[in-house]
């Protein structure tokens, strides 16, 4: 069985208390790294929100940052959040679905580079 250790998370406005309870249960030491997008609209301080959910160590997603195990990243305000091979990128390509950042290209990023390493949730938080 691979090592599943790229877990990726989307949610709504509304999911944001049900994304907070999924941090809030993984071990500080989980040997994944972590990757989330949230609709939301304008500026968001997301980051610092969902740090205070759990033991896991949450920060903004920064453009080339190298991706490290037991941390987990938001994707900033107005950026799509992806992979590629080892390190972040962020993109203000077109808005998906009406959004941007959006789930969709982080889903497909962590699926292109990771395959059978990735893990996705979508919390179910009501609409937003």
């Amino acid at each position: 069985m691979p090592n599943r250790d790229i877990i990726v998370i989307g949610a709504s406005l509304g999911g944001l208390d049900a994304l907070c309870t999924v941090l809030r249960e993984l071990p500080r030491d989980l040997p994944a790294s972590i990757f989330v997008v949230m609709h939301v609209g304008g500026a968001s301080a997301l980051g610092s929100i969902l740090d205070r959910c759990g033991p896991m160590p949450v920060v903004e997603a920064r453009e080339g940052e190298k991706i490290e195990r037991g941390r987990a990243y938001v994707a900033p305000s107005d950026r799509h959040l992806l992979l590629n091979n080892g390190q972040i990128s962020l993109s203000r390509g077109p808005r998906e679905n009406r959004h941007r950042p959006a789930i969709d290209p982080l889903f497909r990023s962590a699926e292109r580079t990771y395959r059978e390493r990735v893990i996705g949730i979508i919390p179910d938080g009501g609409t937003g």
